[in-house]
C-alpha cells in the first residue's frame, strides 16, 4: 500500500477548517497591530508637529511620503503575491513596517522622518494585496466580498484600541515611548503570523501568472474604472482618517483625549459597516449600487463636517460618514476579481490600490497646504465632496459595464451547454 504523501499528511495534521480559522484570524489580528503604528501617526500628529516643529504642510508630507512608496509597491506586491504566494510577503511587510515604526520613535529631524516613512511605505505595500488575496482564498467565490471586508475590520478594531489608549499613554509617557511600544507589538504580531498562519493550496488549474498575463490584464476597461473609483475612495479615507484628529484639535478646539474618543467612535461605526457592506453586496449581487450609494452619502457628509456648528451635530455627521466610509470597500475590490478571476487577484488588487494611494498621496499633502494657507480645513473637505460626486458617476458607468460583461458571460455558457448538431 502506498504511503501517504507529505501533502496528505499535512492536510490530516491541519484540517482545512482549522487552517482557515487560524489564518483568517491572524490576518485580522495583524491588521489590528499594524494600525497601532499607522493610525498612531495621524492620532498623535498634534504632538509630533510640536515636537518636530513642523507645519501642517510638512505634516502632510509625512503621510505623502509613506503613501508614495506604498502606492509604487502595489503592483509589484500583487505580482509577487500571485507568483510566490501571499504569506511570506505579508510577514515581511508587517515585520519591516513595524521595525521602521520603532525607529521613527527615535527620530528628531523632519527630513529623517520623511526618509523613514519613504522606506516604511515600501514594506507596508507588502501587506495589502497579499493580505486580501490570502483572506479571499479561504472563502468560496460567493462570499469573497464579505471576506475582503474582514481585512478592514481588523484595521478599524485597531483604530478603536489606539484611539482609547493612545492619547492616555502619550499624555503620561510622551508620544515617543508610546509609539515605540506599539511598534514592538507589531513585531510580535509578525512573528506570530509567520509561525501559525497557513497558506491555502491553489485550486485553479491554470499556470501561475506571468509578466505577459499582467500586461494583458491592464487592457480591461472595467479595471480602469474601478481604479478611478479607488482614487476617489482613498482620497476620502485619507482626508477623514489622517486629518480628522487635527481638524478637531486645531479647528474645533478639542483636546487630544477628546479627539481620540471621537476617532474611537468613528472606528466603532466603521468596523461593522465594512463587513456589512460586503454582506449587502453579496446578498444583492449588485456591488455598483453599494458603491454609488455610499459615495452619494459621503458627498454630503464631507461638506457638513466643516459646516455644522454644534458639537452634537458634528458627532452625528462623523458617525454617518464613518458608516459609509468603507461600506463599499469589499464590493469595490471584489468587482475586478469577479470579472477577471481569482488567479489574477493580487495583480488586480495591486493595480486598483495603486490608484487609490495616488489619491491618498495628493489628498494628504493638499489638505495640509489648504489648512496652512486658508486657516481652516473647509475648502479641502468641500473639494472631497466634489470628488465623491465624480465617484457616483463612475459607479453608474461601472454598473453598465458589469451588466454587459455578465450578460456576455451568460450567453457564452448557454452556447457551451447547448447540444451541438
Amino acid at each position: 500500500m502506498n504511503s501517504p504523501t507529505p501533502a496528505a499528511s499535512a492536510h490530516a495534521a491541519h484540517p482545512p477548517d482549522r487552517g482557515r480559522v487560524a489564518s483568517v484570524t491572524l490576518v485580522v489580528l495583524c491588521q489590528v497591530v499594524h494600525v497601532l503604528t499607522f493610525g498612531g501617526i495621524a492620532l498623535l500628529l498634534p504632538l509630533i508637529r510640536d515636537d518636530l516643529q513642523i507645519s501642517f504642510s510638512q505634516a502632510g508630507m509625512l503621510s505623502a511620503a509613506v503613501t508614495l512608496t506604498y502606492a509604487i509597491g502595489q503592483i509589484p506586491a500583487g505580482y509577487l503575491s500571485d507568483r510566490f504566494g501571499p504569506k511570506r510577503l505579508f510577514f515581511i511587510g508587517l515585520f519591516g513596517w513595524s521595525a521602521l515604526s520603532l525607529s521613527l520613535g527615535l527620530v528628531h529631524a523632519f527630513w529623517l522622518a520623511v526618509l523613514n516613512q519613504l522606506a516604511a511605505g515600501a514594506f507596508r505595500a507588502l501587506l495589502f494585496a497579499p493580505g486580501l488575496a490570502l483572506l479571499a482564498s479561504w472563502f468560496p467565490p460567493e462570499r469573497r466580498a464579505t471576506a475582503i471586508s474582514l481585512y478592514m475590520v481588523g484595521g478599524f478594531t485597531g483604530t478603536i484600541v489606539l484611539s482609547l489608549i493612545g492619547p492616555l499613554l502619550a499624555n503620561y509617557l510622551g508620544w515617543r515611548p508610546t509609539f515605540i511600544g506599539f511598534a514592538l507589538v507589531g513585531i510580535a504580531g509578525a512573528l506570530a503570523f509567520r509561525s501559525l498562519a497557513q497558506e491555502k493550496a491553489r485550486t485553479e488549474t491554470g499556470p501561475r501568472i506571468g509578466m505577459l498575463d499582467a500586461v494583458q490584464l491592464f487592457r480591461h476597461r472595467i479595471l480602469w474604472v474601478c481604479s478611478a473609483i479607488q482614487f476617489v475612495r482613498f482620497s476620502v479615507v485619507t482626508a477623514f482618517n489622517f486629518w480628522l484628529p487635527s481638524l478637531l484639535v486645531a479647528d474645533r478646539g478639542f483636546s487630544l483625549p477628546a479627539a481620540g474618543l471621537v476617532v474611537a467612535m468613528s472606528a466603532a461605526f466603521t468596523a461593522p459597516s465594512n463587513a456589512l457592506g460586503g454582506y449587502v453586496s453579496d446578498r444583492l449581487r449588485n456591488p455598483p449600487l453599494v458603491i454609488g450609494g455610499s459615495l452619494a452619502v459621503l458627498a454630503c457628509t464631507s461638506t457638513l463636517l466643516v459646516v455644522v456648528e454644534s458639537v452634537p451635530a458634528l458627532l452625528v455627521v462623523v458617525a454617518v460618514a464613518s458608516v459609509f466610509l468603507q461600506f463599499y470597500f469589499g464590493p469595490l475590490f471584489f468587482v475586478p476579481i469577479e470579472m477577471l478571476g481569482q488567479r489574477t487577484a493580487g495583480m488586480a488588487t495591486g493595480f486598483s490600490n495603486l490608484f487609490a494611494n495616488i489619491g491618498g498621496l495628493l489628498t494628504a499633502y493638499t489638505l495640509g497646504m489648504v489648512r496652512d494657507n486658508a486657516g481652516s480645513f473647509t475648502w479641502g473637505f468641500v473639494g472631497i465632496s466634489v470628488l465623491c460626486l465624480i465617484g457616483v458617476v463612475l459607479s453608474v458607468i461601472l454598473a453598465r459595464m458589469r451588466s454587459r460583461a455578465l450578460a456576455a458571460r451568460g450567453r457564452v455558457r448557454m452556447s457551451e451547454a447547448s447540444p451541438r448538431g
